[in-house]
């Protein structure tokens, strides 16, 4: 059909979304992959002592809940876990741990030094090695599915000693990256 006034064709209107829906599809997409990466990939918030030197109190970090998916956790990996309190899990508390002892080591202390399956273990990362107090001659054969955990900061830590081995069903995941502050932002080794 010709126009009347200038004999060309009319033309087409283009059908482009407003600039509202662009707007509003921008926004859902953002929401949709942070949540999609809080699933995979948590944030967590240091509370308290119990794994200074390493992390201290208002530290935040990044957690990988995929690393496990293909993997075991190690002795040395730093995990986030749910409490084993009652109370606490109910209140969705999670606890911060260095894993010590793997699914069937014997974790034995002797004269204020951890051993696993007899041998010393080495630790350069904790803050005080004299754990009088913490650190009682004791010993725990752990099963298939346990770990056990503790701080690095063993006089100010409320770990495996206190409550027992972490059975795998509890772990969240490895801690992987301190974002803040920034003046200790990194990828934390296991």
């Amino acid at each position: 059909m010709f126009s009347s006034h200038t004999g060309e064709l009319p033309r087409p209107k283009l059908r482009t979304p407003g600039l509202l829906l662009e707007i509003v599809s921008t926004l859902l997409f953002i929401v949709a992959v942070t949540a999609l990466f809080d699933l995979a990939i948590p944030r967590s918030l240091v509370d308290g002592h119990s794994m200074e030197p390493t992390f201290f109190g208002n530290d935040r970090l990044v957690v990988s809940r995929v690393h496990y998916l293909l993997g075991q956790p190690q002795r040395g990996d730093i995990l986030v876990f749910n409490s084993l309190n009652q109370r606490e899990l109910e209140r969705g508390v999670m606890l911060i741990k260095r894993v010590i002892g793997a699914p069937g080591d014997t974790v034995e202390f002797r004269d204020q030094k951890i051993h696993i399956n007899g041998e010393a273990l080495d630790e350069p990362y904790i803050m005080d090695e004299d754990c009088r107090r913490r650190c009682q001659d004791r010993a725990w054969q752990l099963a298939e599915d346990e770990y056990f955990m503790m701080g690095d900061n063993r006089n100010n830590s409320n770990d495996s000693r206190a409550f027992g081995p972490v059975p795998l069903t509890s772990i969240v995941g490895r801690v992987i990256l301190r974002y803040w502050p920034v003046n200790s932002i990194g990828m934390i080794p296991s």
